[in-house]
């Protein structure tokens, strides 16, 4: 199957081929064709999928063979962060090189950021890529939506995560009533039930893989105390010349923490937080797409937001506490059909192990815990007791023991699996021993 069986705008097909679409993905395959119908669509796919492609190329097709003059709004994106915002809004500018379609990201941002987009929507913008909060303060002024046809939900959700419930609600009430709605999403919360009851009509269900890595991604965990998780970070990105890591970690202090660190080794490192105004944010990003840095250090702020195909390696520095959040930052890597390694590090804290344990409960794939390497000394237990299966037995009649070891002891007897459903083993794998 190509792009051409689509029976697309010839223009747009130039565009999908100049950005090197050869075959469309599974996702695409089933929601191109359900969007061009007209049909009200909610998908669950993972992170990687090709998922932006599957809502964009449908709804550029609309705009560019209907009688739409573009004075007015066509499509209205929403998206939980400016990140996801401006990826989906490059993406929409390289798609549509050799069309006239328009768009525009909207964002927070100072007063002139505001003017801007006010501007823009007054002027006529065919698409509207926008976070809940500054597209409700477009549309309590005046924004001009009475023609829209198309209301998309991406990553919806993270934004019923981030308590954007009322807002969806509050943008739909200005939107008119015959409209198409299409719902892209990670998972297939309750809350996203409820909402797609209020908000689509008959809507077509295509579900890809939920909550799974990619199997092009090869994933690894170590044991290691805090000390030692600088020095790991650079035996791992210098062993293997890797042009491009992302390294993922909870708080924007720790952001500052390793990249100062990597810095002094001498390795081409930036950070990405809240810290950073959206200018110097965005100017982070080019330089690491454009591989003039090899080592980008952020927040899950950017787990959701950054579209980079070249990304080699991911680390996480700690262990997401949402699973979910786990298989988003994996899913940088290993993108477009290319191969990735995700590796993760544990330290001792008994909630940090429970937490991915429940990640390899989601993924169903028990992950490769390696020995440390000689230099680095050994690391903590594993010991990933979770509270539901304290009391639970195994099929002898005996209660489960979990003493996972890395620091080198004889722990043969203690390999038992601790979670509800069957997983496949990891290659090589040696917790320590």
């Amino acid at each position: 199957m190509t792009f051409d069986d689509f029976e697309l705008n010839d223009d747009l097909l130039d565009g999908i081929y100049s950005m090197n679409f050869r075959e469309p993905t599974p996702i695409q395959a089933q929601a191109i064709p359900a969007i061009l119908d007209g049909k009200d669509l909610i998908a669950c796919a993972q992170t990687g999928t090709g998922k932006t492609a599957a809502f964009l190329l449908p709804i550029m097709d609309q705009i560019h063979m209907s009688d739409y003059d573009g004075t007015e709004t066509h499509t209205i994106i929403v998206v939980p962060t400016r990140e996801l915002a401006l990826q989906i809004d490059y993406q929409i500018q390289g798609l549509s090189y050799y069309t006239p379609v328009t768009s525009i990201a909207v964002y927070g941002g100072d007063s002139s950021t505001f003017s801007n987009q006010r501007n823009a929507l007054k002027t006529g913008v065919d698409i509207i890529v926008a976070t809940p909060g500054k597209l409700l303060s477009h549309l309590n002024i005046g924004a001009n939506v009475s023609k829209v046809r198309n209301l998309i939900l991406d990553e919806a959700d993270r934004m019923l995560d981030m308590g954007f419930y009322e807002d969806i609600l509050q943008i739909a009430s200005h939107l008119p009533k015959v409209r198409q709605n299409v719902f892209f999403s990670a998972t297939m919360p309750p809350k996203i039930r409820t909402l797609a009851k209020k908000l689509l009509h008959n809507p077509v269900e295509i579900t890809i893989a939920i909550s799974k890595t990619s199997k092009n991604v090869t994933q690894k965990a170590f044991l290691v105390y805090e000390n030692q998780k600088n020095l790991m970070v650079d035996f791992l990105v210098q062993q293997e010349n890797y042009e491009s890591v992302i390294i993922f970690t909870s708080t924007k202090s720790k952001v500052k923490e390793i990249t100062d660190a990597l810095t002094k080794r001498g390795l081409s490192v930036e950070g990405i937080s809240s810290d950073l105004d959206q200018k110097e944010r965005e100017d982070v990003l080019l330089r690491f797409k454009g591989q003039q840095t090899k080592i980008l250090v952020g927040t899950d702020i950017i787990s959701r937001g950054i579209d980079v195909d070249t990304v080699e390696l991911v680390i996480n520095f700690d262990v997401p506490k949402d699973p979910e959040d786990y298989v988003h930052r994996v899913g940088r890597t290993a993108r477009a059909s290319r191969k990735g390694e995700a590796i993760t590090f544990i330290n001792e804290n008994p909630k940090e192990q429970q937490s991915f344990a429940k990640i390899e409960n989601l993924i169903q794939l028990e992950v490769e815990k390696p020995r440390n390497p000689p230099f680095l000394g050994p690391g903590p237990a594993y010991n990933p007791i979770l509270k539901r299966n304290n009391n639970r037995k195994n099929f002898h009649g005996k209660k489960k023991n979990f003493n996972y070891n890395n620091s080198g002891g004889n722990n043969s007897n203690s390999k038992k699996k601790y979670y509800k459903k069957p997983f496949k083993k990891g290659p090589n794998r040696n917790n320590g021993n």
